[in-house]
């Protein structure tokens, strides 16, 4: 298990350094970063576009088949769009090198009917989720244009697209799906809101679940002595809050929502409650996810033992999200290419801590992946007050490019430092 500690500063081997002193000296790339600078208006536009588009966890089809027809003007191959409703589609490299996914996510939190309308004030573009993950679904495409202004040949792919249900219940779904179609993955980037100097290599494990007590119900006064289910969740909530858990790897537990009950002089008939557990590591989100279902069950089997019944209260556990925990290490291969080109655009690579997004999957599975930051300054994520500020946010875009042509290689100037998997 990697311990998880703070990396204040990656390393970088010669041989990485080596291969972005070309990449950065090279003609073709540097007409890349130039394009994005100039195209950094239009990639707002674009995202200001998309965002408008309402796509909430699970109903994202209108989104997806319009940024389908974005891919394939921009010239992306085979492109589909699976039983989930992600949509990827290929650029093709000039050889045998490594696949690499580059892609952000088609969902929002925010449900139907939500303006995503952006207004301008001060130059912020303001709109529900206008930088999570509009922003990383303008970056894809305008990392793509630039490749194609350039006339940018990569020697391994590149798996181009977006992903449906990154958020809250949606689970990971779509990445999910991804990785159980495919088997010729060999790394992964996923774009989210962020600056350019932040690199996501470690992914927070989570599960959660809906509990149901049941019980008889009846007159708190004519029934007393009835097994009450609001009171067996109570005794469960007491046991949960006295978990003691490890400081490091961060490891977390949280009653977000309750419910239940009819009037204040009603034995209730059921209680509800959602449970979030998390933690930077799949051995202690296992441990953790044992001791709070062993509690949620004993909870009903105190409750009905307080007053002498058998099976008056019971339980229904399910099971509504799980999202694996991952790490790989800070020298791997894909951290060492992004702090690379986060140095080659002058700003000083950062390893963030965990968090859970698209690149918790591969990351579990042993797949290369980091989640990057599109560029540009934001915040107010997942509220109605979410913002944008598109000054100097190609920078991140810059940083991804060459991220992406270290890893995947560029023809007669540089072999890929990604490794192809036995498929």
């Amino acid at each position: 298990m990697f311990n998880e500690t703070v990396v204040k500063k990656p390393i970088i081997t010669e041989s990485v350094e080596h291969v972005y002193k070309m990449l950065i000296s090279n003609s073709q790339v540097e007409k890349c970063l130039s394009f994005l600078k100039a195209d950094n208006d239009h990639t707002t536009e674009e995202q200001i576009e998309l965002t408008a588009i309402e796509a909430p966890t699970f109903l994202e089809e209108k989104r997806g088949n319009y940024y389908k027809e974005k891919l394939k003007a921009l010239g992306i191959r085979d492109i589909e769009v699976d039983e989930v409703g992600n949509v990827f589609g290929i650029r093709p490299g000039s050889g045998a090198g490594p696949r690499l996914v580059v892609c952000a996510h088609l969902d929002t939190v925010f449900p139907e009917g939500t303006d995503t309308k952006a207004k301008i004030i001060d130059g912020k573009v303001h709109a529900p989720g206008i930088a999570d993950d509009g922003r990383g679904l303008a970056v894809v495409l305008s990392l793509t244009r630039a490749l194609n202004e350039a006339n940018i040949q990569t020697v391994g792919d590149l798996i181009i697209g977006a992903t449906v249900g990154e958020e809250g219940l949606g689970d990971l779904r779509g990445v999910k799906a991804l990785f159980k179609n495919r088997d010729d993955i060999d790394g992964f980037i996923s774009i989210e809101p962020g600056e350019p100097d932040r690199i996501t290599y470690l992914g927070t494990g989570s599960k959660r679940y809906k509990v149901i007590y049941h019980g008889p119900g009846g007159h708190s006064f004519g029934n007393f002595g009835t097994p009450s289910p609001i009171h067996a969740m109570g005794r469960a909530i007491s046991k949960l809050a006295n978990i003691e858990t490890p400081s490091n790897p961060k490891t977390t537990f949280n009653v977000g929502v309750i419910s239940g009950g009819t009037s204040i002089n009603t034995i209730a008939e059921k209680s509800e409650m959602l449970v979030d557990i998390r933690s930077n590591s799949q051995e202690e989100l296992l441990k953790l996810e044992e001791k709070v279902l062993n509690i949620i069950k004993l909870a009903a089997d105190e409750e009905n033992l307080r007053w002498e019944k058998s099976n008056d209260i019971t339980v229904n556990i399910e099971q509504v999200g799980d999202r694996p925990a991952g790490s790989q290490m800070p020298n791997s291969i894909i951290v060492q290419a992004a702090a690379a080109a986060t140095s080659a655009i002058g700003f000083e690579p950062v390893l963030a801590e965990a968090s859970s997004t698209d690149s918790n999957i591969p990351i579990h599975l042993g797949i290369p992946a980091v989640t990057l930051g599109g560029g540009g300054a934001s915040g107010g994520y997942h509220t109605l007050n979410e913002y944008f500020d598109p000054k100097d946010a190609y920078q991140g875009v810059q940083k991804i490019l060459l991220t992406v042509l270290g890893l995947v290689g560029l023809e007669n100037v540089s072999e890929p430092l990604l490794k192809r998997r036995s498929y």
